[in-house]
């Protein structure tokens, strides 16, 4: 995984196809996925995170955005 749109695919893989409307609550929820995966034991520690810093990046880059 590389970009964000690695770790949507990744997780369309499992069935999760995030879209709220808001890009900050989406990565929230991606985050929060990514977490409930590794949590069950369905993905590598090292998918986990690869795909957290990919997310928190975006976040930041979004927060970014949003004040200016």
């Amino acid at each position: 995984m590389k970009t964000l749109y690695d770790v949507q695919q990744f997780l369309r893989r499992y069935g999760i196809f995030i879209y709220v409307g808001d890009r900050l609550a989406d990565l929230e929820m991606m985050e929060e996925e990514l977490r409930e995966l590794f949590h069950s034991k369905l993905i590598e520690p090292n998918d986990f995170k690869i795909g957290q810093l990919i997310v928190r990046q975006e976040q930041e880059n979004e927060k970014r955005k949003r004040n200016g």
